[in-house]
């Protein structure tokens, strides 16, 4: 699943580890998750659309079949 959430942290000017502490996952849950090697579960999910004031739909991106 493709997300926005590089470009997300980068305008707000955090870190991966800023953004990790927000959500409550390591930084390396937090790359996971920017390079598309780990999809989130629907809570983290929600947690992330709630930490950058955005829609779930705002931020991933399903893959088209």
């Amino acid at each position: 699943m493709e997300n926005r959430l590089k470009d997300l942290r980068a305008e707000r000017s955090w870190s991966q580890g800023d953004l990790a502490e927000k959500l409550d996952v390591s930084r390396q849950t937090v790359n996971s998750l920017e390079r598309g090697k780990y999809d989130p579960s629907l809570p983290l999910a929600f947690k992330i659309a709630d930490v950058f004031g955005l829609a779930i739909e705002e931020i991933f991106i399903p893959e088209k079949e």
